[in-house]
């Protein structure tokens, strides 16, 4: 009698393991994206702006070498995200028709490249602001809730993880290029005045039925090879008060996220920063396996993105592997995939482990 109480109790323990074990190895149903051209998988093929990249050579390591829209030689970082949650290998974009909510309810990106949490910022190349995107957001609720029902649809809205990826546009297109808001702001009160609009994004969001949030940090801007062309009276080195402005505004999105986790009853927000393993690839390229840090794969590496990184040019190197960046604002595939690595073992890693 005692032994097969005690059979019973070690069953009980087993069982209670393997549930536990169960519990820890659930992935998410869904990626959610919003921002800029770092998450952008396409949306911007589909709007009047000069900000694509649906051309080669971009996207000419993508599956089938196709050029999607996305900035880079092929697939970004929430591809890769969206591939270690055990989902699909890639996260089409919302305006593409060549998806629907089929595919859709397992991944979807709102991003547009060349966009920012400031309005102004989107209108500068005429994208689609962040407001927009939300409002796409709503629409694609509709649309799983019709697809899948209201219970299962609010079961993948609560259970999904909702990544974004915003900022750089905001200083680097906006504020140090136009006037406006740098006459009516100090750099310190413009970072206050996006983290505002964070705030209000991710509640916003929260009140739509999102949980698991991952706000993206700024990467350190000032080693992009556009800043460094543009700072070439110090030797092309790394714009070392961008960089600062980067860190400075991350610490203010990780004050945002501590904020948030308290404010909102069963919200998980975490930071993704990129800024720490990007410039352990800048200052170390080799230990990564790069050759090239300081100007990018594509044309002079300089200066050139988008229409002016075209398959005609001579100079666009032959292996981006051996390239920190893609073109002179944008990363490689290489890169993206070991800093999604990297967010996806440190912050992420509540949601995915």
């Amino acid at each position: 009698m005692a032994h097969s109480k005690t059979l019973s109790a070690w069953l009980l323990i087993v069982q209670l393991f393997f549930m536990s074990l169960a519990e820890t190895n659930a992935k998410i149903p869904a990626i959610i994206v919003f921002g800029d051209s770092s998450v952008d998988s396409g949306n911007n093929n589909h709007i009047p702006t000069i900000a694509r990249s649906n051309f080669m050579p971009y996207g000419r390591d993508f599956a089938g070498g196709v050029p999607t829209g996305r900035f880079s030689n092929g697939r970004i970082t929430t591809d890769f995200i969206s591939e270690a949650a055990g989902l699909k290998q890639t996260v089409p974009a919302y305006l593409d028709p060549a998806y629907n909510i089929s595919d859709f309810a397992v991944g979807v990106s709102f991003a547009s490249a060349g966009t920012g949490y400031d309005n102004a910022t989107a209108d500068v190349l005429g994208v689609i602001p962040l407001w927009k995107e939300l409002e796409y957001y709503k629409e694609y609720q509709k649309k799983l809730r019709a697809y899948l029902g209201d219970t299962k649809a609010n079961e993948i809205i609560s259970e999904a993880l909702y990544a974004t990826s915003l900022g750089t546009n905001d200083f680097l297109e906006n504020y140090y290029t136009m006037p406006q808001r740098r006459s009516q702001y100090t750099v310190d009160q413009y970072q206050t005045f996006l983290v505002g609009i964070a705030k209000n994004f991710i509640t916003n969001l929260y009140n739509l039925g999102a949980r698991k949030i991952s706000l993206g940090g700024l990467p350190p801007m000032g080693c992009m090879p556009l800043e460094r062309t543009r700072n070439m009276r110090n030797g092309n080195e790394c714009m070392e008060s961008y960089n600062l402005v980067a860190v400075n505004f991350n610490d203010k999105l990780s004050g945002l996220v501590m904020e948030l986790n308290k404010e909102l009853p069963g919200i998980q927000v975490v930071l993704s920063n990129p800024y720490d393993p990007m410039l352990q690839m800048i200052e170390n390229p080799s230990s990564y396996g790069f050759e090239v840090a300081s100007v990018a794969c594509c044309a002079t590496g300089l200066f050139e993105m988008g229409y002016a990184c075209d398959r005609f040019n001579l100079f666009t190197c032959k292996d981006a592997n051996k390239y920190i960046f893609w073109d002179a604002f944008h990363p490689t595939e290489k890169t993206d995939s070991i800093i999604a690595d990297h967010v996806v073992k440190t912050a992420l890693s509540k949601f995915l482990a």
